[in-house]
């Protein structure tokens, strides 16, 4: 079996997925989320079925638009919750961002990694969209899984993480969420209708010139 072969596109590593276009990373209809900031919102969304008492984390792997594995942190399955039998770091005094072993826990991105295959996903060339920056354990895997980008939103305390991605030739953007005043969505639909109908009138009257 041949397997793909890595390309460099602006100084990072290609898998053969196509990442967002810049436009398509920004809202261009008000009232219409981007991709962006679309699976963004999924993260979270993801992160309210953490069980985890420090710190809830969604993850999503996307290819091509496509929604390819989610994962979020918590014990393994038919384990009891930490939410159950109380958080093994609290009890032990650990600071977070060390000794990630000393977890009963998976994270959020190890559990979307572990999602995809056991359903045979193939997440090689794909994007992590995750509510926070992996840390070293999960960028490790992420680096082997053949993942090309990773958007987060908030930090972590983990700096050898990020070096290793930036070795690894991995792209890494923070998501800013820019706090906008957006229109009704009635309003919004509105606009959007005015836009569609001038530009159709345009359309006619250069057809009747012609």
């Amino acid at each position: 079996m041949t397997l793909p072969v890595p390309i460099l596109l602006d100084g990072y590593t290609s898998f053969g997925g196509f990442p967002l276009k810049a436009k398509e990373t920004k809202k261009n209809i008000p009232g219409r989320p981007s991709w962006e900031e679309y699976f963004m919102d999924i993260t979270h969304l993801i992160a309210k079925r953490s069980t985890c008492l420090r710190r809830q984390v969604g993850a999503l792997l996307v290819k091509d638009k496509r929604i390819l594995a989610t994962g979020y942190n918590g014990a393994p399955s038919r384990l009891e919750h930490c939410l159950e039998v109380g958080c093994l770091r609290e009890k032990q005094g650990i600071p977070s961002g060390e000794r990630h072993e000393l977890c009963r826990g998976l994270h959020g991105e190890q559990n979307a990694i572990i999602q995809a295959a056991l359903h045979g996903v193939e997440i090689r060339g794909a994007t992590l969209y995750c509510t926070n920056h992996p840390c070293i354990i999960c960028s490790k895997m992420l680096i082997n899984s053949g993942i090309q980008r990773i958007v987060y939103e908030e930090g972590y305390l983990d700096a050898l993480s990020g070096e290793m991605l930036k070795e690894a030739g991995v792209k890494v953007d923070k998501y800013d969420r820019k706090v906008q005043v957006e229109p009704p969505r009635a309003e919004a639909r509105g606009s959007l209708r005015r836009r569609v109908e001038g530009r159709r009138r345009k359309g006619g009257k250069q057809k009747a010139e012609r």
